[in-house]
């Protein structure tokens, strides 16, 4: 039997499942196209600041919870602090009101009532529904004698969860009667995400379970990347990965994978192939579109996509320390840029890392979404290109001057990531970085995925956001994790673990 595994891509999902493979007694090699581990999950220095792009928060950050075993199995935990925000967003709308998404959720229900006093039964409705998913902690493994003990939170969980799954956040918060709210409350989510996930996500908050992690996420894609190669993996930085060789099956029916071409030629044999690359990229390039049936073709013409987004980054002269982290601004006028109007401009106060700008200087970090066919159309255009660039971050420093006074002559450093840039970077179709949209109809996969195969195909899985609908760093891990069971279970071997 062979026990080499090839593995592209050097993202949370592929550093990921090649740990697992190795502590399965595979030996694994991943193949990456940059020089660097970790993918969108990534930092980068300019001046001084450390401009981060992408953990927003963490799910699995509580030592105290389930899903912490993966980021100690992962070497990701152990001497790493999170810290934990008191508020998960604050809105603030142009007539001065402002809504506060409290991570305590006694003092969230208080705050919601304060606002609105007549949305007072949707407001408890709401926070009791809160109070419910935050009652169990999910497993990462499941064990039918656990959850039989734990069978009364279980069923509280379920039945909330169940009763917001099939709504989406927006039509759920449509149910305010007061305008304020009804147009603050959906803010710094995606729209069209199940009312479930959106909720869960604030009963996570409660338990003080979706850290921030001090050092960025590129220390953090390190520390995993480090867990792989101290298991014995190898990484192959800037080598990208052309084609997936293919051979016909063993029993002479159907094909199976067995190893990767890149582009300078060589080639590397191996037992099995995981894909952590772009999900379009895999099938229609890299496998040259032969293991397609009609669900697989229907992901990619008629799901919808998470938008791609621009990424505002400044390098500021001033402590803002104190100031809420996560903050959105809703416009009495939409600001008009890169082709569109925006009506809100979200950003974060990066003001509780003391790594990312030196002392007494602040990062402030804004993404906005975008379109990726405007960026497109002035790729050969390079003065637009800048100009366009620059409007971004004009609209982004207007709307906080009118918050921090006199902030536009403190900024030292502007840095714009276009759509463009993160494709270039991390070779996703049109720079998305989080797969299909999370919608009340791509709900049902949101706890195992879509099918990580291909028709036809043997020895081959893909992992990452491709195949979890909305993506997320811990649903990038877990679903490395995941694969290597199946592959332990393929070729009759028991899934293990270890810790570092």
């Amino acid at each position: 039997m062979n026990t080499t595994i090839s593995i592209i891509g050097a993202g949370i999902a592929g550093l990921a499942a090649g740990c697992y493979a190795q502590m399965n007694g595979y030996q694994t090699h991943i193949f990456e196209l940059h020089d660097l581990p970790g993918g969108v999950v990534t930092s980068w220095k300019r001046r001084g600041y450390l401009f981060d792009g992408c953990i927003e928060f963490l799910n699995g950050s509580n030592p105290a919870s389930r899903w912490n075993r993966l980021w100690q199995e992962l070497g990701a935990a152990q001497g790493r602090q999170f810290v934990d925000h008191s508020e998960f967003l604050r809105v603030q709308g142009p007539d001065g009101r402002e809504l506060v998404l409290y991570a305590d959720i006694d003092r969230l229900e208080e705050h919601l009532l304060a606002l609105s006093p007549a949305d007072s039964p949707f407001i408890r409705e709401l926070t009791g529904a809160v109070r419910d998913l935050a009652a169990f902690d999910p497993p990462l493994d499941v064990r039918p004698l656990d959850m039989i003990r734990e069978m009364p939170r279980m069923l509280k969980w379920l039945n909330a969860f169940n009763s917001l799954k099939k709504i989406s956040y927006k039509q759920f918060a449509a149910r305010f009667n007061d305008p304020f709210l009804r147009q603050a409350f959906p803010c710094g989510m995606p729209p069209a995400i199940p009312a479930s996930m959106a909720l869960g996500t604030f009963a996570f908050q409660s338990r003080q379970n979706v850290g921030c992690p001090i050092g960025g996420s590129l220390a953090f894609a390190r520390s995993i990347a480090k867990r792989f190669c101290d298991l014995g993996g190898q990484i192959h930085y800037s080598s990208r990965v052309e084609k997936i060789l293919v051979e016909p099956g063993a029993d002479g029916r159907g094909s199976r994978a067995v190893g990767v071409r890149l582009a300078g030629g060589d080639e590397f044999r191996s037992g099995w192939v995981i894909s952590a690359a772009d999900g379009y990229s895999t099938i229609y390039h890299l496998l040259e579109g032969r293991f397609i049936d009609e669900a697989i073709a229907s992901r990619y013409t008629s799901l919808e996509r998470t938008p791609p987004s621009i990424q505002v980054s400044l390098g500021v002269r001033r402590d803002l320390s104190g100031e809420p982290h996560s903050q959105v601004a809703l416009l009495s006028q939409p600001s008009y840029f890169a082709g569109e109007d925006h009506p809100s401009l979200w950003y974060q106060v990066l003001n509780y890392d003391p790594t990312f700008a030196p002392p007494g200087k602040t990062v402030i970090v804004s993404r906005i979404r975008s379109n990726y066919a405007f960026w497109k159309a002035l790729a050969g255009q390079p003065a637009r290109y800048e100009a366009e660039k620059q409007a971004v971050a004009s609209a982004l420093i207007d709307q906080l001057e009118t918050r921090y006074p006199g902030i536009a002559s403190d900024v030292e450093v502007i840095d714009v990531a276009t759509p463009l840039t993160f494709e270039r970077f991390t070779g996703n179709r049109e720079g998305v970085y989080q797969s299909f949209a999370m919608t009340p109809a791509t709900a049902v996969y949101a706890q195992n995925g879509m099918d990580p195969t291909l028709p036809g195909l043997d020895r081959f899985y893909q992992v990452g956001h491709w195949i979890q609908p909305n993506g997320g760093v811990f649903p990038a891990a877990r679903s490395g994790r995941e694969t290597l069971k199946k592959i332990c279970a393929a070729d009759r071997r028991s899934f293990t673990t270890t810790l570092p």
